[in-house]
């Protein structure tokens, strides 16, 4: 995914926080398997979120053919605790939020503070 359309999409389906990450999972409508990495300038430098962005893909190619829910987008948000998390305990967060979702055990869905208004991007 590549088009910030589609992440938006995304941020209005289902949701699973973990320690190192979020996952997000929206239909698409038979376009397949799709995935999409968000790593925002708060985790760190650029090598810092290149670095998060890698470990994530490896992640994704690696369990999203046999987790992955079917014609859905996965949208997966780095979190500032992702870029320390052993490999392996980021690999079976993910499978356990994949199976989740499954499930439909999403998280509830976020609550935004009333006392800030909402800046819309241009």
């Amino acid at each position: 995914m590549l088009k910030r359309a589609d992440f938006l999409r995304a941020n209005n389906g289902m949701r699973v926080a973990r320690p190192g990450f979020i996952l997000l999972a929206h239909p698409n409508h038979e376009q397949g398997i799709r995935y999409g990495i968000t790593v925002t300038k708060r985790i760190g430098n650029a090598v810092v979120r290149n670095r998060m962005k890698r470990r994530f893909r490896e992640l994704l190619w690696a369990n999203l053919p046999e987790l992955g829910l079917p014609d859905h987008d996965h949208v997966l948000i780095g979190r500032e605790t992702g870029i320390e998390r052993d490999f392996a305990r980021l690999q079976q967060e993910l499978r356990r939020a994949l199976e989740k979702l499954h499930r439909g055990e999403a998280d509830p869905p976020r609550r935004r503070n009333a006392s800030k208004p909402r800046q819309r991007r241009k």
